[in-house]
C-alpha cells in the first residue's frame, strides 16, 4: 500500500480545516466592523451563525475528500442558513437602513423630528433604531428601517441648513494633517456656507484600519443642498487620495 498516497486525503481535510479557521476568524473580524458595538446582542447572535455555517461548509468540504458522504451535513447547512435568513432579517434590515438614513436622510442627534406618528427629540443613533425622546419624557425606540419607509419631518429650526457627510479615513494617514486640508479645500466652498458656521470635523468612531469621522457644513440656500453634498464629497475624495499618494511616495 503506497502510503503518501493513502495519507494525501487526509493532508487535503487537515488544510481545508485550517483554511476554515481562517475565513471563520476573517469573517467575524468583517462582520465585527458591519455591525459595530452599539448593538452587542446581535453582534453575538450573527458572529455564532455565521462561524457555525462557515465550519459545516468546512467540514463538508473535508469529510468529502476522505470519501465519506456528506449529504446530511449538506441539508443541514441548507436548513441553517434558511433559520439564519428569517431570524436576522429584521435586525439586518434596518442595519442597512441605518447606512442609508445616515447619508441620505437630514437628522441627527439632538434634532426634533416627527415619523410614522411619533415626535420628539433625538438622543440615539444606533445601528438597529433611533431613539426619541418625547415631550412627555417617554422613550421611544423606532427601527431604522421606518425613517426608509415614512416621511420623516425634522421640525428642528433651521435645520435645512445642515449638511451632515460621513467620512472615513485609514489610520495611515495623519489625522490633524487630514483635518487641515479638508477644511482647507472647503475654503473655495466658502460663499455656499452661512458664515456664523464655520465647517465641523468630528470623530464618530476608531477601529484597528480606519477612522469614521463626521463633517458638518452649514448651508445659505436649501436648493444647493444636494449639490453642495456632492461637491463636498469630491473634494474630500480629492484630499484623501492625495495624502495615500503621498504616504506612498514616503
Amino acid at each position: 500500500m503506497d502510503i503518501p498516497q493513502a495519507l494525501t486525503p487526509f493532508i487535503y481535510a487537515a488544510i481545508i480545516l485550517l483554511a476554515t479557521w481562517v475565513v471563520a476568524k476573517s469573517a467575524m473580524i468583517i462582520l465585527k466592523r458591519i455591525v459595530g458595538q452599539s448593538t452587542q446582542l446581535l453582534d453575538a447572535q450573527v458572529q455564532r451563525l455565521v462561524w457555525l455555517l462557515v465550519w459545516l461548509i468546512g467540514l463538508i468540504l473535508a469529510i468529502e475528500q476522505l470519501g465519506i458522504n456528506s449529504d446530511v451535513l449538506l441539508l443541514m447547512v441548507g436548513l441553517l442558513g434558511v433559520a439564519a435568513i428569517v431570524a436576522i432579517r429584521g435586525p439586518l434590515e434596518n442595519l442597512g437602513a441605518r447606512y442609508f438614513t445616515q447619508g441620505y436622510i437630514p437628522f441627527k442627534v439632538g434634532d426634533s423630528v416627527m415619523v410614522n406618528g411619533h415626535s420628539g427629540k433625538i438622543i440615539e443613533l444606533n445601528s438597529i433604531s433611533v431613539i426619541l425622546l418625547t415631550r412627555d419624557y417617554h422613550i421611544v425606540s423606532i427601527p431604522n428601517s421606518t425613517f426608509m419607509k415614512e416621511a420623516v419631518i425634522n421640525t428642528t429650526y433651521q435645520a435645512w441648513k445642515n449638511v451632515m457627510v460621513p467620512v472615513s479615513v485609514k489610520n495611515s494617514i495623519d489625522l490633524p494633517a487630514f483635518e487641515n486640508a479638508a477644511l482647507k479645500s472647503l475654503g473655495k466652498l466658502r460663499p455656499h456656507f452661512d458664515d456664523r458656521f464655520p465647517p465641523i470635523l468630528t470623530v464618530v468612531s476608531r477601529n484597528r484600519q480606519s477612522t469614521e469621522l463626521e463633517l458638518n457644513v452649514m448651508i445659505r440656500s436649501p436648493e444647493e443642498r444636494n449639490a453642495i453634498t456632492s461637491e463636498v464629497n469630491k473634494r474630500i475624495a480629492e484630499v484623501i487620495e492625495e495624502m495615500q499618494k503621498a504616504k506612498k511616495q514616503k
